[in-house]
């Protein structure tokens, strides 16, 4: 760590939980968002300016101009580009040091195991079901943390996950049945800094759970109202009959 990034990373580095050797684990991490819409557009700015090492940003789509509402990372000169070329500019302009590997498909299969397996942790910023519980199998299968949130109209959500904890749900012990719903915030809405919250969490999480500071979200299940502002913090369980969990080989006593 060179005395630009000392000074760039000071006000963290003081902390006591932090210190050096927290940054350091931090500059060493390679982090995972799918989706750079509404919550994967802060996610990733935090933890570019945290000073994550290197991100993996992944999105098909474009900049639209109904995204700059809550897509902090996109602004009226990026309509038409691809969301991940700019988002990885801004992401650059906050933290030039930052490694940005940009992926423009929507993953699956082979591509999505792929991506997983580069990281040590995965942000899950989608706005589907289906891709929510691949993401979930990926990591499950590959032993690698998953913060997973949405937010629509005035309601968010985000829990943490582990494969490679025992006691440990997963996203499908959340949600073992779905049915067809539509949750885009282009069907339902969604205001504007309830995102920005939200994905700003999943940032803290990120950050808590790559350098092992503090109690993180596992086992348990966070929402807000933002009508209301109020918070409620639920258990969440492992489904110890999970079809996507039940079998870990990553998972400790």
């Amino acid at each position: 760590m060179n005395e630009q990034q000392l000074l760039r990373f000071s006000r963290q580095i003081m902390l006591p939980e932090m210190d050096v050797a927290g940054q350091r684990k931090l500059m060493g991490a390679a982090v995972l968002i799918v989706g750079m819409g509404g919550l994967g557009c802060p996610a990733a700015m935090y933890l570019a300016a945290a000073g994550v090492g290197h991100l993996l940003i992944a999105d098909d789509d474009v900049v639209e101009l109904t995204n700059l509402q809550r897509q902090i990372a996109h602004a009226e000169k990026s309509l038409g580009q691809a969301k991940v070329e700019s988002a990885r500019d801004r992401l650059l302009s906050l933290n030039p040091d930052v490694a940005v590997t940009t992926i423009r498909e929507r993953l699956r299969g082979g591509s999505l195991d792929a991506a997983v397996a580069r990281v040590d942790l995965v942000l899950d910023a989608c706005d589907n079901f289906e891709t929510r519980f691949a993401i979930n199998a990926s990591c499950v299968a590959r032993g690698k943390p998953l913060i997973s949130a949405a937010a629509i109209r005035m309601q968010g959500q985000i829990a943490a996950f582990d494969p490679n904890i025992a006691a440990s749900p997963c996203y499908h012990c959340l949600y073992p049945q779905v049915g067809e719903l539509d949750t885009s915030c282009a069907r339902n809405g969604v205001m504007a800094p309830l995102v920005g919250i939200i994905g700003s969490v999943q940032a803290m999480e990120a950050i808590k759970m790559l350098t092992g500071i503090g109690q993180t979200l596992i086992g348990r299940l966070l929402l807000l109202d933002a009508a209301s502002m109020q918070w409620r913090d639920l258990k969440l369980p492992r489904d110890p009959d999970c079809e996507t969990c039940s079998f870990r080989p990553h998972a400790g006593p």
